[in-house]
């Protein structure tokens, strides 16, 4: 099933998380430790994030940012170079961010990670610009 692209109006709605998710003094993780269920069922670990990075991910977690076909070691090493993220392809930066997203699948705090490390703030700033030249 091939994939399309997101519109103008979608990548916008991204692009409106820059501030929230840099804003001076923004933690992304509300909550890490040990949780509980309903049931007083304890697990570990009870990653709990900040409203806007939920509000986040729910945005960037829909079909049309989803690569079906992404590869996660070629895709961490777009991330690992500002400049790639900084000319990326619209079609590349969706490769980009299902990696960020599907990351926390595996590790939970994945997502916490690219925020803190500027790599979220650099996919939004090129989609930024992208959503400029549309």
């Amino acid at each position: 099933m091939e994939s399309w692209l997101p519109t103008k109006k979608e990548i916008d709605e991204l692009v409106q998380f820059l501030p929230l998710l840099y804003a001076k003094d923004f933690i992304p993780v509300k909550k890490l430790g040990v949780g509980k269920n309903e049931d007083g069922v304890s697990y570990w670990p009870g990653l709990e994030y900040e409203k806007e990075v939920d509000n986040f991910i729910g945005a960037a977690s829909q079909e049309f940012w989803f690569d079906r076909q992404y590869d996660p070691k070629e895709s961490s090493k777009m991330l690992k170079s500002e400049q790639n993220i900084a000319k990326a392809s619209l079609q590349e930066i969706k490769t980009m961010l299902t990696f960020c997203i599907r990351g926390e699948r595996f590790c939970d705090g994945h997502f916490g990670s690219m925020i803190k490390a500027g790599k979220i703030k650099s996919i939004l700033k090129r989609l930024k610009v992208i959503m400029e030249e549309y």
